[in-house]
């Protein structure tokens, strides 16, 4: 199983359909919210990412809402 984690904000419609899609393939992963979550937001940021969602599939980023490329690293 891969290592998975979901940079998102409360407000980001393309975070939520990260994350439903997600969900729809019975994948588990891990959320960091950056707008309650100050040290995700600080994370982000170290990596080069002003926008979310961005998510990172074993140590793999994939910016935006890509269910190509997501597919292709689960």
């Amino acid at each position: 199983m891969s290592n998975i984690v979901v940079y998102t904000s409360s407000t980001c419609p393309y975070c939520t359909m990260t994350k439903e899609y997600l969900d729809k393939k019975g994948v588990t992963y891990e959320e960091k919210n950056i707008t309650s979550d100050m040290t995700a937001r600080e994370e982000l940021m170290n990596m080069g990412h002003m926008g979310v969602p961005v998510t990172l599939i074993d140590g793999t980023e994939i910016v935006g809402f890509d269910t190509d490329k997501i597919d292709s690293l689960i």
